[in-house]
């Protein structure tokens, strides 16, 4: 017989990071986990297709993600968006690829953990200050006060100028966090319902196929986000990056 308490779990317990091979060098825990393992299999896959003689389908996915991602820098940044395309192709595709990796039942979402999206965040943080002192010196904290402003605002202007330059970090991680982990808790309890369902049998039983149809409709939407929040988060380094060339924020 099956077991269907499996299916109605806690919907927070797909998000839960657990030990799948213990290390331990003192008090230094190097043990591999769930999250770690994904995001080197994210790493690896979105490194597949490299190096192939003859043209294949995965060459062509991966030629037309690599024109999209070139055309996001040279709109965002300008003319010196091409020294930044390696840094945003390399995100968007790792951000794609652990997304729509988490979408596989039994797998693990990466991105659903705001410690993830954090680190993200701010190495894109950190790159467009190391990049701003690079071009600008401390000139560039003059973005911090707008032309022409009265006086007696300057030091409002200073602090709300600050809280929009770091914010960014917030903005960024919260954001693909939130969405992709809101979408997959939708999915469990849905999931979770339409088995429910069907355990309960009579016309239960026949009530949970309209469950799952939805629940189908609502994977090809998450699948729709995935792929949208890999390319918002890319477009705002993007932009994040181009202020800098500017000597903006």
């Amino acid at each position: 017989m099956l077991n269907f308490d499996i299916f109605v779990s806690s919907p927070l317990e797909q998000f839960e990071i657990i030990s799948l091979f213990s290390l331990n060098f003192g008090k230094v825990d190097l043990s591999l986990t769930n999250s770690t393992f994904f995001l080197f299999l994210g790493q690896f896959v979105s490194v597949l297709g490299n190096g192939f003689l003859a043209p294949t389908r995965l060459q062509f996915v991966l030629e037309s993600l690599y024109s999209g991602v070139l055309g996001i820098t040279k709109e965002t940044v300008g003319n010196k968006g091409d020294a930044f395309f390696p840094f945003a192709f390399s995100l968007f595709v790792f951000i794609l690829v652990v997304n729509i990796v988490g979408l596989v039942p039994y797998s693990f979402t990466v991105t659903s953990h705001l410690i993830v999206t954090l680190a993200l965040a701010s190495l894109v943080w950190f790159g467009k200050l190391f990049y701003g002192f690079r071009l600008h010196g401390f000139h560039l904290f003059s973005s911090f006060l707008p032309a022409g402003a009265p006086f007696a605002l300057v030091p409002l202007l200073v602090i709300i100028e600050l809280i929009s330059f770091c914010i960014t970090i917030i903005s960024l991680s919260v954001r693909l966090f939130a969405n992709m982990m809101a979408g997959h808790i939708l999915l469990k309890v849905l999931a979770g319902f339409a088995w429910t369902m069907m355990a309960a049998g009579g016309l239960l039983y026949l009530a949970h196929f309209s469950a799952i149809a939805v629940l189908f409709l609502l994977l090809g939407l998450e699948t729709g986000v995935a792929i949208v929040q890999a390319y918002v988060f890319t477009m705002l380094t993007c932009l994040y990056l181009g202020d800098m060339v500017s000597g903006g924020h």
